[in-house]
């Protein structure tokens, strides 16, 4: 058997599984999940007024008291920035994760873990029942509700 007889059948199984694993595997996945969860599948955006303003997965600074805050970011320079995803490189001795985490501290009694860390992209809107909890009188006052 010569050279060129083993290395074709090589050749071509190579260039068959990257056609088939490489774009139609994953063209058929994007194309199902269009059809079974639209919205998800484009990225659950948020519309105001035909504009795209935001994602129901990333979450957003908020600073005002009326509003709940979210558990903090790890994006930099900007929080919640996708452009950066990623988990923050801090580790415990880090001063500036001391910094930020007395920062957040500050004033405040028992603290839920999620108030204080970030998620593992950095971006996740949700918080805890416990933060929301710790945040109601805030929120509460802030409405004069």
């Amino acid at each position: 058997m010569t050279v060129l007889a083993q290395i074709r059948p090589a050749l071509t199984l190579v260039g068959v599984s990257t056609l088939a694993l490489g774009f139609v595997l994953p063209l058929g996945f994007v194309g199902a999940a269009g059809l079974i969860a639209p919205s998800q599948a484009q990225g659950s955006l948020i519309e105001r007024d035909g504009h795209v303003i935001g994602s129901a997965l990333i979450g957003q600074t908020f600073a005002r008291p009326d509003y709940f805050h979210p558990r903090p970011s790890a994006t930099s320079p900007a929080p919640y920035n996708a452009d950066n995803s990623s988990a923050s490189n801090l580790g415990p001795t880090s001063k500036a994760l001391i910094d930020r985490v007395r920062t957040d501290i500050a004033g405040r009694h028992e603290v839920p873990a999620d108030a204080l860390t970030t998620s593992g992209s950095g971006l996740d809107p949700d918080i805890s029942p416990a933060n929301a909890r710790d945040q109601v009188a805030r929120v509460a006052a802030a409405r004069h509700l």
